[in-house]
Order: structure tokens, then C-alpha cells, then sequence
């Protein structure tokens, strides 16, 4: 897992999440404006774990670890600003990659998870719907392959069933595992009578999507990894699915299920300590629908760049974008204190776009020539938020703002939620010693005027 050290910089994305004030503030940047900002909680902020905000119609659900580091998922029926709070039965340690998840099923009735890192399954499900009060932890889901769980997610599948996803395992030999959830039954069985990954003892995936592209294709893009070393991930990989069970290459060819390293499509065999990172990989499109995949990984002079592959007629071709004069050597396990991120390149408004961070060469938005995916310029957005930062900052050394974006439906008036508050940056999920900070205000805003 790896945590940025800098500020990724998103336009119109809810991914920019935020800390502001507890009272109703407007203040306008370019084309957004921040409508209003709601205190939900104070926080823990001891290290980065990531939080979830979900949105659907009028009801709005946060989850959180609190004070004392206990999970918590807090409820509002918009417009009220009055939260309803419930404590559930699970508390973090140092582990970064502990992050929370949810999602509500076709009965309106909440699933959460998290709290997990090669861990016996973590899960809670409301048996009301829209009742938080109601979340009861369940003890299984499927019943086999639930004590080593990491990374749990959830999807839709392309009939809007609710779909959890978590690996089963650890970095280095894992096994990518894929349930479905029957709403009438209310009960969960596989999607996928094996794994979607395999590493055969070997190896595990860490892949990023699954993105629906403009052909309505699932498009996952992911990286080999032999052991917690995060310098072993190798050989960047591409597949697509209408349905989430039968997988092919780019080029319609059907791949069985678990996909190996033998039997995936690999993008570019970047080798062992080449610069590829997991989590820094991404799916985007261009105008034309084609997929194009950002990452990084090493130049022949052994800079770290980020580059980017198109399938072009039927084959992948690597463009280096960025031309950099800077080598960044990761290793080790535990979460990674990122030096350079890399978002989804997007088409919107007429330009090409792909969000970047760099600790020493600074971030931002690149637009890019379509053709040769060289930048032409950046993007000029500016980041609503910072009065808000300045106004509700907590003094101590080192602490950093965190957001987390709406796990909700996209808007189609341009607005969105968003949340922000402050933690001490990653520490390879140990234990820290002397003074830590006090807790933090965890904060929801609502955005208007991004681009729809």
C-alpha cells in the first residue's frame, strides 16, 4: 500500500476530499464552489487509514475510526446536519492498509468492511434498511477462504448485484476472491467458483479497476508480486470482462479463470525492481474509447517516470510522459510513503488529462496531445478547500490532510460530497513512539459547479 506525501490535485473529482468548518462558509474557486461544510466527528489521526462516504438520494452514510480508533458509521437524511452515530465492534491498530468499505445492496440495507491485513474477515450488515442502529457483524460470508483477508471492495456487477471482493493471502502468494449477493435470500455465495487472480504459490495480483469503459467493458489492469518486498511487483497485465466472470485479452481471446502470470496479457513485462508499483498503476480512455494505462517504472537511464500504454490496433504501445532527472528506489514492506502517484488519464471538455504527484518535482494535471501523449501544459485548477485547511488546521508536526471520495453514484449536476481531515503521515505500520497528535475533525463538504 502506499500513501502520498504530497497533495494529488483532481479536478471535478470527489476523490479531493476535505476538512472545514462546522458552520455554512461559501467560497468560490474558478468554475466550484464549496456550498457548504459539515463537521461528522473528531478522529483519530496517530497514522493514515482511509475512511468511506457513501450517498444515495437523501441518505448519506460515513465510516470512520474514531477517538479511541473504533470503527463508526454515522448516518444523516439530507438536508439535516444532525448525524446518527453507531459503534461497531472493531478497532484499528497502526496497520495503514486497514482502510473501510461499504456499500448498500438492492434493500437499501448497509455492508461494511474493513479493519483487515492478512486478517479473519471483517463485516457488518444492517438487517433494516436505512437503520445503522442495525448493523450486526456477521461471522462469514461464504464460510472458506475468510482468514487471511486484505483489501476488501465492493463492485457492481453489470445487472447492478452487489459484488465484495478481498484477497485471500498475502503479498506474494495470494488469491484474488470474487462473492455476489443474493438481495432476496439475503444470503452471499462465489461469483467465481475459483479466484480471479492465481499466483500459484508464487506470487499475487494487485490490480486496479475494474473501470467501465465506453465499450461497457470491465477493464482491470494489475502487477505481479513475488514478496512483501514492494520492489519485486513485475510484468504490468490487462483484462476485460462484460459480466465480471468470463475474462479475455484486448483482443477477444478468452482467459480461464484464476489468470496466471502464463495465461495474462502483460502490457510491458517491466522486470523485478524496475520501478513498477502496486497502487500506482490506473485505467483511462481516450477519446476514441481507447484504453490507455498509466504507471511508472524505471528509463533506460534508471529515472523514475511515468508512462503510459494505448492498445493501438491490437497491440500496446508505451509512451514515457513524464522527463524526470530523479530515481526513486522503494523497498521493503509495510506502507509505502509514496514519492510519485499517478491517477486515470480522462477525456473531458475537449482534453486529455492524467493527475500526477511528485515529492521533489511537484503535481498537478497534465494535459496531454492525444497523439503522442507528450503534455502540452497543466491543467489550471485550484483546490477549494485551502481557506477551509487554513481555518480548521491542528498544530502539530507532521500532520497531513486526507480526503476520501463519495463511494455514491456519480452526480449529473456537477455537484459532489467529499470528507477531509488531518493524520500523521504512513510509518511502515508500526507502532509510534512519544507524543502523538490530538484527535482531528473529520468534515463533509458539499462541492458545486465541477464539471459534469
Amino acid at each position: 500500500m502506499i500513501v502520498p506525501i504530497f497533495k494529488l490535485i483532481r479536478p471535478g473529482l470527489a476523490a479531493m476530499v476535505a476538512m472545514g468548518l462546522g458552520c455554512a462558509r461559501i467560497l468560490a474557486v474558478g468554475q466550484e464552489q464549496v456550498d457548504y461544510a459539515l463537521e461528522v466527528a473528531p478522529v483519530w489521526a496517530g497514522h493514515p487509514v482511509g475512511f468511506a462516504l457513501l450517498t444515495r438520494g437523501t441518505n448519506q452514510y460515513v465510516a470512520f475510526y474514531d477517538t479511541n480508533r473504533q470503527m463508526t458509521v454515522a448516518w444523516r437524511g439530507i438536508p439535516s446536519r444532525e448525524w446518527t452515530l453507531q459503534k461497531l465492534d472493531s478497532r484499528v491498530g497502526w496497520d495503514s492498509h486497514n482502510y473501510i468499505t461499504m456499500a448498500l445492496d438492492a434493500n437499501e440495507c448497509l455492508h461494511v468492511s474493513g479493519n483487515m491485513h492478512v486478517n479473519p474477515l471483517v463485516y457488518f450488515q444492517s438487517t433494516r434498511p436505512r437503520d445503522i442502529t442495525s448493523l450486526q457483524r456477521m461471522p462469514s460470508l461464504v464460510g472458506d477462504r475468510e482468514k487471511r483477508t486484505t483489501y476488501p471492495r465492493f463492485l457492481r456487477g453489470p445487472g447492478g448485484e452487489l459484488v465484495f471482493t478481498y484477497r485471500d493471502g498475502q503479498s506474494g502468494n495470494g488469491d484474488q476472491i470474487l462473492d455476489v449477493y443474493d438481495a432476496r435470500s439475503h444470503k452471499w455465495k462465489r461469483l467465481l467458483d475459483t479466484p480471479l487472480f492465481g499466483g500459484l504459490g508464487k506470487m499475487n495480483a494487485y490490480y486496479s479497476g475494474p473501470e467501465v469503459g465506453p465499450d461497457q467493458y470491465y477493464h482491470i489492469c494489475w502487477v505481479w508480486r513475488n514478496t512483501p518486498d514492494c520492489s519485486s511487483n513485475h510484468d504490468l497485465s490487462y483484462a476485460r470482462s462484460r459480466d465480471l466472470i468470463h475474462w479475455e485479452t484486448s483482443a477477444g481471446k478468452p482467459v480461464p479463470v484464476p489468470i496466471t502470470l502464463a495465461t495474462g496479457e502483460i502490457v510491458d513485462p517491466v522486470p523485478t525492481r524496475g520501478g513498477l508499483l502496486n497502487g500506482n498503476t490506473r485505467v483511462g480512455f481516450d477519446s476514441r474509447g481507447r484504453t490507455i494505462i498509466s504507471y511508472h517504472k524505471h528509463d533506460a537511464n534508471g529515472f523514475t517516470q511515468i508512462y503510459c500504454a494505448r492498445l493501438e490496433e491490437g497491440r500496446w504501445k508505451q509512451y514515457q510522459v513524464s522527463d524526470w532527472d530523479y530515481h526513486w528506489e522503494f523497498n521493503g514492506g509495510g506502507t509505502t510513503i509514496a514519492e510519485l502517484t499517478v491517477g486515470n488519464v480522462t477525456w473531458s471538455e475537449g482534453q486529455l488529462t492524467l493527475p500526477y504527484g511528485h515529492a521533489k518535482k511537484g503535481g498537478g494535471v497534465w494535459v496531454l496531445d492525444e497523439a503522442t501523449l507528450k503534455p502540452t501544459g497543466k491543467a489550471q485548477r485550484a483546490n477549494p478547500f485551502g481557506r477551509f485547511d487554513k481555518d480548521s488546521e491542528v498544530t502539530f508536526p507532521g500532520l497531513q490532510f486526507r480526503s476520501a471520495s463519495d463511494l455514491g453514484a456519480k452526480p449529473t449536476d456537477g455537484s459532489y460530497y467529499t470528507l477531509r481531515w488531518q493524520t500523521l503521515g504512513a510509518n511502515r505500520d508500526r507502532p509510534r513512539e512519544g507524543p502523538l497528535p490530538p484527535p482531528t475533525s473529520l468534515r463533509l463538504f458539499k462541492v458545486t459547479g465541477a464539471n459534469k
